[in-house]
C-alpha cells in the first residue's frame, strides 16, 4: 500500500505555489486563507520540513516546495489526462484567459464564437487587466500579454503582431478632412497614461513635428480614449489588428493608413507547471491560427 501525503493538502499546496499567494489560492479552490494555510501546515508536518517562508507580508514557496510543486502538478496532469480519458468526456471544461481589456474586448471576445464551435465542451472564462505588463499571478490558464518580456516561469508562445496608425471617427474626418499632415493643425489629439509614447513614435514614422495650435487630452486607459475616439472628440493612435473590426464596421477610419509603428507581438503564457490539457492546447493552437489570419485591409 503507497504511503501517500494527505491529498487534498497537496491540491492546495500546488495551488498556493503556483499561484504566489494564499490569498489567491483560496479564491481559486473557494478556500479562506485559514483553511490554505491549515492544509499546507498538515503537509508540511507530513514532510518533516518547511514549505513556504514569509516575505514580507506575503508566503513564498522555498526552492525545494517549488521543484517539489512542479512534479506534483505534472502528476495532476497525468492524472487529469487518464480521467478524461476513463471518465466523462461530456463534463464540460473551464478555461480561464488573463487578458488587456481592450484587447479583450475587440480581439479576443468577437472571435471566441468559432473556438466554441470546435470545442462545445470547453467554457472560456475572460478576465481583464488596465495594463499590457500586468503582474503574472494566479487565477488563470492562460494569460495574454504584450511582449518580449523575462517570464521565466511561463512558456510563452507568440500569435500575433500589432502596429499602430492614426484613428479618428468618420463623422470628425468629414467636418475636417485630413488629406496631409498638415490637416493635424488645431485637431485635439487624443492619448492614454498606459500609452504614453503613441503620438510621438507615431509622428517620428511620419516625419513630422507635433503641429502648432493642437490641443493634447489624455485618459488613464486605451478603452476611454477608444470611447472618446469613437465620439469624434479628437485624433488617436490606435493598435491593428486589434481595432480592424472597428473599422470595418464604420465605427473609426485611419486617414493615413501607410504610416505605422510596428509593436511587439501577443504572447500566449501558460504557467510550466500547470495542467497541460488537451483543451488548453487546443487554445493556444486556436490563437496562433486566429493570429496568423490576414488583417483587413484598413481603408482611409
Amino acid at each position: 500500500m503507497r504511503r501517500l501525503p494527505p491529498l487534498h493538502a497537496l491540491q492546495v499546496f500546488e495551488v498556493a505555489a503556483r499561484a504566489g499567494s494564499y490569498a489567491q489560492a483560496g479564491l481559486e479552490l473557494g478556500l479562506t486563507h485559514g483553511a490554505v494555510s491549515r492544509q499546507i501546515a498538515a503537509l508540511e508536518t507530513w514532510l518533516g520540513q518547511r514549505l513556504f517562508v514569509r516575505v514580507g507580508r506575503r508566503m513564498v514557496a522555498t526552492p525545494a516546495a517549488r521543484a517539489f510543486a512542479e512534479e506534483v502538478s505534472l502528476s495532476f496532469d497525468r492524472l487529469t489526462t487518464a480521467a478524461e480519458a476513463c471518465g466523462r468526456p461530456q463534463a464540460p471544461r473551464v478555461l480561464r484567459i488573463s487578458a488587456p481589456a481592450t484587447f479583450a474586448m475587440r480581439w479576443l471576445i468577437p472571435r471566441l464564437d468559432s473556438f466554441h464551435a470546435a470545442r462545445p465542451g470547453t467554457e472560456v472564462r475572460v478576465t481583464t487587466t488596465t495594463t499590457l505588463q500586468d503582474a503574472l499571478r494566479g487565477g488563470f490558464d492562460l494569460a495574454i500579454r504584450r511582449g518580449p518580456e523575462p517570464w521565466p516561469q511561463h512558456r510563452a508562445v507568440p500569435f500575433l503582431t500589432e502596429a499602430d496608425t492614426l484613428v479618428a471617427s468618420p463623422a470628425l474626418l468629414r467636418d475636417r478632412p485630413l488629406t496631409t499632415l498638415d490637416d493635424l493643425e488645431g485637431h485635439v489629439l487624443l492619448g492614454t497614461e498606459t500609452r504614453p509614447g503613441d503620438w510621438s513614435d507615431w509622428l517620428a514614422a511620419a516625419g513630422a513635428a507635433l503641429p502648432g495650435g493642437v490641443r493634447r487630452r489624455v485618459f488613464d486607459h486605451f478603452f476611454v480614449t477608444l470611447q472618446a475616439l469613437e465620439d469624434g472628440a479628437g485624433l488617436g493612435i490606435g493598435p491593428f489588428p486589434v481595432l480592424d473590426r472597428m473599422v470595418a464596421a464604420g465605427r473609426l477610419a485611419a486617414p493615413f493608413p501607410e504610416i505605422r509603428v510596428d509593436r511587439a507581438a501577443y504572447f500566449a503564457l501558460t504557467p510550466f507547471d500547470a495542467d497541460k490539457s488537451p483543451a488548453l492546447t487546443a487554445l493556444i493552437d486556436w490563437l496562433v491560427a486566429e493570429g496568423a489570419e490576414p488583417g483587413l485591409t484598413i481603408r482611409r
